[in-house]
């Protein structure tokens, strides 16, 4: 009897075992790659003349999202709603400068989560903001161990080569600028050098990873190496055709930002610069991505990892007569968003209305670890399994007017929705909640949103719903007390 419970503990220990290992071994990393200020603009969602190969190629691998939306179109909001999982308005934190800490110092983010469940968490580049303040340096709580290249402002992304730099073309725009120097000169180009080099220690962990890698291009200025200017055809750009007012518009939807400092107006060929550069940063960013990829590939460390390609938000440069981010237009809401699995088909495609919010628990829900309960968005795994499902009814973006004193309630907030075929947006008094002015944009007949249908007749049936679509969504925030 003793003989048989002797082998019968050993069986079960060899049994626990080598489960423990085959879980260690299933369990899935997860690639997490952050871009700045890039719109919905890439060969994989309809531009031709945009060259991003590796971006392309990775949607023909996972799962691109037609109609994913940000929740805030700046910078820090909108990173803090992606990493907490819950709103703006819950957060509180609508501005550049206020770390959601100060108000939620208990929130646990994405990674924490993950590092909650064992995994070895790691950041290379700009995934939280940038934040001034020195004692913050990204969210060191978030991760394993310090990051990297994380903090910076874009206006310090100079081009630092040995000996002397070449000049470049003779621009009249402050904000564009084309040298010869090679990829590691700026920014992005030394977050792949250091993410490779990342790889390769993460590889030699005995965990399973969750790897983000921020790159900060396009983010003006649009300054990469002349390499990837050279890829396009200047006279082969077109300049944006609404470059005017939206009709109708209200004036607080608009932004008084410059694109240059030199010049107050920007004629064709102005415009034209500005999109050769753009396309040029687009590009630039792309082959940084393909590099960390092919390392990926190479390590033999792909075939168990997630990866999530996302934008923070999107950007005009010239369309609506406007040169930023910050308002609720399409331009600005919408962002590229793309997820491939081991487990799931490659070259889906999906039109289901989804938000940046939902990340969090689609991340939860594909690695089995638990989130907390404070996640306010909804996992996309279904849609996954199944691209044709019908994703959220409407998707809300909001920013706030005017610019407001750090920490302080904004006066005015813009709420807008996309549904399947329409742009409703609400500025509301942030105090009492009523409502200053009203937007519609009918999205069948006005894809680029230039005319303000509010009084159109035919739209006052629908204008209930959208108002309590709108109202639902604002009311799904869950602010702190006392805020």
């Amino acid at each position: 009897m003793r003989i048989i419970l002797f082998f019968s503990v050993v069986l079960a220990t060899v049994l626990s075992i080598e489960s423990a290992d085959a879980a260690k071994t299933t369990q899935k990393n997860v690639l997490f790659i952050a871009i700045d200020d890039l719109r919905a603009q890439l060969n994989c969602y309809g531009d031709d003349l945009v060259i991003s190969p590796n971006i392309d190629q990775l949607a023909k691998e996972g799962t691109l999202f037609e109609r994913a939306y940000c929740q805030q179109t700046v910078c820090n909001p909108s990173r803090a709603s992606l990493m907490t999982g819950m709103r703006p308005d819950t957060l509180r934190v609508y501005d550049l400068p206020t770390h959601f800490r100060e108000i939620r110092p208990d929130a646990v983010t994405l990674p924490q989560s993950m590092m909650q469940a064992g995994y070895h968490a790691r950041c290379v580049g700009k995934i939280f903001h940038n934040w001034r303040q020195d004692n913050y340096k990204g969210d060191p709580t978030s991760w394993s161990i310090p990051s990297v290249l994380h903090y910076g402002t874009h206006g310090q992304d100079l081009p630092k080569v040995e000996g002397d730099i070449p000049p470049d073309f003779s621009s009249p725009l402050s904000k564009t600028e084309c040298r010869d120097v090679p990829d590691n000169a700026y920014y992005d180009g030394q977050v792949a050098e250091a993410a490779i080099k990342a790889l390769h220690e993460i590889k030699k962990q005995d965990k399973p990873f969750f790897f983000a890698v921020g790159f900060w291009k396009p983010h003006l200025p649009f300054n990469p190496p002349k390499k990837y200017w050279d890829l396009y055809d200047p006279e082969k750009i077109p300049v944006p055709a609404n470059t005017s007012y939206p009709k109708d518009v209200p004036e607080i939807a608009l932004t008084k930002y410059r694109i240059d400092d030199n010049k107050e107006i920007l004629d064709s060929e102005d415009l034209r610069e500005l999109q050769h550069g753009h396309l040029a940063s687009i590009s630039y960013m792309d082959a940084q991505i393909g590099r960390v990829l092919d390392e990926l590939e190479t390590l033999d460390m792909k075939k168990n990892t997630i990866i999530v390609l996302w934008s923070d938000h999107g950007l005009h440069i010239g369309e609506h007569g406007l040169y930023s981010k910050t308002t609720v237009f399409d331009l600005d809401a919408r962002v590229p968003f793309i997820i491939t699995t081991p487990d799931h088909q490659g070259g889906q495609r999906t039109d289901a209305l989804v938000e940046l919010l939902d990340i969090y628990p689609t991340l939860m829900e594909l690695t089995g670890v638990k989130g907390p309960n404070a996640l306010e968005g909804t996992s996309l795994v279904p849609l996954l399994e199944d691209p044709s499902l019908p994703g959220a009814p409407a998707a809300m973006t909001q920013t706030p007017r005017p610019n407001y004193p750090r920490g302080t309630t904004p006066e005015v907030m813009g709420y807008s929705i996309r549904t399947d075929g329409f742009r409703y947006t609400e500025w509301r008094d942030h105090k009492s909640g009523s409502v200053i002015a009203r937007e519609l944009y009918d999205h069948a007949n006005d894809s680029e949103e230039m005319v303000n249908a509010l009084s159109a007749s035919q739209y006052k049936e629908v204008l209930p719903e959208l108002a309590k679509l709108l109202q639902e969504k604002i009311s799904s925030a869950h602010p702190p007390e006392n805020q």
